[in-house]
């Protein structure tokens, strides 16, 4: 996402060269990136959080994701039994 920005900026501010107001048009698409998009890395469906990256400090921070992690697959096989079954047999 930032290289699209970054380089939509880039084309704004060459073509700029022949109206300045696409220059006026890249500093408000970077300062929107920078105010808005930077930190869009929030969830936006209910689950558990997207973690898959980072490494828990402790174990104790990683059993509790685990168990949250348990807890969500099992409500989703609960909530969802033909798209479970489905799925595990895409898996096996």
């Amino acid at each position: 996402m930032g290289t699209v920005v970054l380089s939509g900026a880039v084309v704004l501010v060459v073509l700029g060269f022949g109206n300045p107001l696409y220059w006026l048009a890249a500093a408000g698409v970077l300062f929107l990136y920078v105010r808005y998009g930077l930190h869009s890395s929030a969830p936006t469906a209910p689950g558990p959080a997207p973690t898959a990256g980072a490494a828990p400090t402790s174990y104790k921070a990683y059993r509790d994701r685990r168990d949250k992690q348990a807890k969500w697959e099992r409500r989703y096989r609960r909530e969802r039994p033909l798209e479970s079954r489905r799925q595990e047999r895409e898996r096996g």
